[in-house]
C-alpha cells in the first residue's frame, strides 16, 4: 500500500432526504409559477449551499412575515411554523406555501390530537430549534412542555391533573430520544406516545449508517451546517460509536486538514439538508491531496418521495 494512503469509507445512505428535497423543489416551483421574489420564511433547509443557490434565482429569505409586503407569496420552511404564523400570513392576504416535511406534519397533527384528548405534551426535542418551535406552537400555552435531556426526563414536574401524552422533534439522536422516553416511561407509565417512530427515517438511516463504519475510522466528516441538527448528532453518533476523531464541516474549505494528514482511515457523511454535490467536492479536494482509495457502504436505499402541495400542481385561473 502507498505510504499514507488514505482510505475513503461512505456512508450511505447520507444527504438530501425526501423532505428536504420536496422542500428546495417548492421554492423552485413557486419561482417558475408565481415568479421572482418569492419570500421564505427563515432558511429553507439549514444549508448555506441551498440558501445561496435559491437566493440568486430570486428567493428573498426573511426571519418574520412582517419582512413580506402584504399579498405576496411565501413559502413557509422544511421545518414547520406554529398556528400564529399561518394565521398571520392569511391575515395578510399572502399566498403561502406550506414546505413542511410532511413527517414533521405528522408531529403536529398528533400534538393537536393529544391537546384536543386533554392530554398534557411532553416534547422531546432542542429549545430554539424552528422545529420544536413550530411544534409547540400548535397547541396552547400551558399544554406543552419541552423536555431537552435525560435530567429533563428526570425531573420534569408536568401537571397531575391531565393524562400525558410524548413527542419527538424528528432530526435527534436515536439513542438518546430513546433513553428519554425510557425515562418518561418509568415515571409516567400511564404516557401515550406514537404509534411510529417520531425521529425521521432518513436521520435514523444517516446515523445507523455512520455506526456501521464508525468503529474503523481515524476521522469522521460530516458535511453539514452548524445550526443542523441532524448533521450535529451524526458528528456525536460516530464518535460514541468509535470514530477516532469527527469534524462538521461545511465545506470543503472548512475541513481542518492537519487532522486529514494525520488520519488513514477517513469516513464522510452528510446531513439530511447537505447537498451532494458539497459531498463530491470535498471528495475531490482529499483526492487532489493523498492518494486515496474508496469504498461506500450502502445499508439501505431510500425511495421515498414527497407529493408537492396542491397549490403548486393546481393551474392558475
Amino acid at each position: 500500500m502507498v505510504e499514507n494512503r488514505k482510505i475513503l469509507r461512505l456512508a450511505a445512505p447520507r444527504g438530501f432526504c425526501a423532505g428536504v428535497d420536496r422542500a428546495v423543489k417548492i421554492v423552485e416551483t413557486a419561482l417558475e409559477k408565481f415568479g421572482a421574489p418569492v419570500y421564505v420564511r427563515h432558511e429553507i433547509v439549514h444549508n448555506r449551499t441551498v440558501v445561496d443557490r435559491l437566493a440568486a434565482m430570486g428567493a428573498v429569505f426573511v426571519e418574520e412575515l412582517d419582512e413580506v409586503p402584504q399579498g405576496a407569496t411565501v413559502v413557509f420552511s422544511a421545518h414547520g411554523v406554529s398556528r400564529a404564523v399561518v394565521t398571520e400570513a392569511d391575515d395578510r392576504k399572502l399566498i403561502a406555501v406550506d414546505a413542511t416535511c410532511p413527517l414533521v406534519t405528522k408531529v403536529h397533527i398528533e400534538t393537536r390530537r393529544h391537546a384536543a384528548n386533554k392530554r398534557h405534551v411532553l416534547l422531546i426535542g432542542h429549545a430554539g430549534h424552528p422545529e420544536v418551535e413550530g411544534t409547540m406552537g400548535q397547541v396552547d400555552d400551558g399544554e406543552i412542555t419541552l423536555v431537552e435531556t435525560v435530567e429533563d426526563a428526570r425531573t420534569v414536574n408536568p401537571p397531575n391533573d391531565c393524562e400525558l401524552a410524548f413527542a419527538t422533534q424528528t432530526t435527534l439522536s436515536v439513542d438518546d430520544t430513546a433513553e428519554i422516553i425510557s425515562i418518561l416511561q418509568f415515571r409516567f407509565p400511564e404516557i401515550t406516545g406514537p404509534r411510529g417512530e417520531d425521529i425521521c427515517y432518513a436521520t435514523t438511516n444517516r446515523q445507523n449508517a455512520v455506526k456501521a463504519i464508525a468503529d474503523s475510522l481515524d476521522l469522521m466528516l460530516v458535511v453539514g451546517a452548524e445550526n443542523s441538527s441532524n448533521s450535529k448528532r451524526l458528528v456525536e453518533v460516530a464518535l460514541r460509536a468509535g470514530a477516532r476523531q469527527a469534524q462538521l464541516v461545511a465545506d470543503k474549505d472548512a475541513v481542518d486538514w492537519q487532522m486529514v494528514e494525520s488520519a488513514k482511515k477517513i469516513g464522510i457523511s452528510a446531513g439530511a439538508s447537505a447537498p451532494e454535490s458539497v459531498v463530491r467536492d470535498l471528495i475531490a479536494e482529499i483526492q487532489a491531496r493523498f492518494d486515496t482509495e474508496m469504498d461506500e457502504n450502502a445499508l439501505i436505499e431510500e425511495n421515498i418521495s414527497f407529493k408537492l402541495p396542491a397549490i403548486l400542481t393546481a393551474p392558475v385561473t
